[in-house]
């Protein structure tokens, strides 16, 4: 067991985790130049998670209106508002034009380096970063404390860290191969500290195909379709979009974006129904007009695809969803493309899910502060909050690491 040796010349920070929330909080201090920052990850590089998250395009940000920006944290936005006031989504933008890297707004609104790449963003990070005096210290998993020290387990075998404050900032609980584990839950409940159980968020769900249709069209997507849900305050909900099928469900853009309220539900009922429209571009009355059109000797399937276009994954997924009598009924069959009803019966693992809900309660906080810990600060995704995908995670993931290094600051520097 290996004591850390101090600097004494200036306040010790530990910043615990190498993902977004970390780095930005040993930047936010790192600037100041009044702290030995010093930052530790159990992982060989900092950042896998964010650099996965890169390779279909990095998304940073979202440019709609700010209120409307803000509501997408849902039940949390209100506690999330003064970190997003503080650093929010003019604000991220600005900060990758500092690291060198040009933005653009795509036709959905979500922002992007013009690279499309995170890997760039990250080594301009990381330059500034180690220029600025912060220390990195790899293959460091944070295992707990000894009396007031730092437990962390390396290859040259368990380490004790002294910091005058630390920032934990670990991640959730999807990815686990990437870093977040979850492993840090115990630990922080152990402590007497409120925390909820991690769940997956923009997950997808399995639906428990039929052999049939599992082996025909898992991999294949469903383009321009829309879906119905009742949210948490029983108000309806429509989102237009696509998904893809898999094996045991369904996954993607449009699942991801109901996966919260369906997950809740399921937590209540043990299922959730969803209602797609397969053709949303087209009223109903224009979808029953077709259907019921005289077919001659074709089959229903070839009169849907002559003159609905509803063909391949589309036919498919009515054959499992509906009964023969129901398919060879015109009205019932119409019903059914404008609204047909898909039971979701569980989420897919968390380790799957792009993020996850839980940890840490706003309520165990006084700002970034463990109250029960003081000089103990959280950001990130350990913090109970959630948001659908789109540049939402990444921003208040790095306005979280801002306000705790701050925070951290302050504290520090108090009289």
């Amino acid at each position: 067991m290996t004591p850390a040796s101090p600097d004494t010349s200036c306040p010790r920070v530990a910043i615990v985790g190498g993902g977004p929330a970390g780095l930005m909080a040993a930047e936010t201090l790192s600037r100041t130049g009044a702290f030995d920052v010093h930052l530790y990850d159990a992982m060989p590089s900092v950042g896998r998670k964010f650099l996965l998250a890169g390779r279909g395009g990095m998304n940073i940000t979202h440019a709609e209106p700010y209120e409307q920006f803000v509501a997408r944290y849902g039940a949390r936005a209100a506690a999330l508002r003064p970190m997003l006031d503080a650093f929010g989504p003019d604000a991220v933008r600005d900060w990758v034009h500092g690291l060198g890297i040009d933005t653009f707004v795509g036709t959905s609104g979500r922002v992007f380096p013009t690279e499309m790449k995170a890997a760039p963003l990250l080594r301009a990070w990381l330059h500034r970063l180690r220029e600025a005096g912060v220390h990195f210290h790899q293959r460091h998993r944070w295992t707990g404390w000894a009396g007031d020290a730092l437990r962390f387990a390396t290859p040259d075998g368990e380490r004790l860290v002294g910091a005058d404050a630390t920032v934990l900032a670990l991640g959730g609980a999807s990815w686990a191969r990437l870093g977040s584990d979850g492993a840090w839950l115990p630990l922080l409940a152990s402590r007497g500290i409120g925390v909820a159980p991690l769940r997956p968020a923009n997950c997808g769900f399995d639906v428990g195909w039929s052999a049939l249709f599992a082996e025909r069209y898992a991999g294949q997507p469903l383009t321009t379709v829309a879906a119905s849900w009742t949210d948490g305050n029983g108000q309806p909900v429509r989102k237009q979009g696509q998904f893809v099928v898999t094996a045991t469900g369904v996954e993607g853009s449009l699942i991801y974006a109901l996966s919260a309220p369906v997950r809740d539900q399921m937590t209540l009922h043990g299922s959730a129904v969803v209602e797609l429209d397969l053709l949303p571009d087209l009223p109903a009355d224009r979808v029953l007009a077709e259907v019921a059109r005289p077919r001659g000797s074709r089959s229903m399937s070839s009169h849907l695809q002559g003159r609905l276009g509803i063909k391949g994954v589309k036919v498919g997924l009515l054959h499992e969803c509906l009964g023969k009598e129901q398919f060879a009924d015109p009205v019932a069959l119409a019903r059914a493309l404008k609204a047909l009803p898909l039971t979701l019966r569980a989420p897919r693992p968390i380790d799957e899910a792009i993020s996850s809900a839980g940890g840490v309660a706003f309520e165990a906080l006084e700002g970034t502060m463990v109250r029960a810990l003081p000089g103990v600060f959280v950001a990130g995704e350990m913090v109970d909050w959630e948001a659908p995908t789109g540049g939402y995670l990444l921003t208040a993931c790095l306005a979280g690491g801002v306000a705790a290094g701050a925070d951290v600051a302050r504290w520090l520097t108090r009289t």
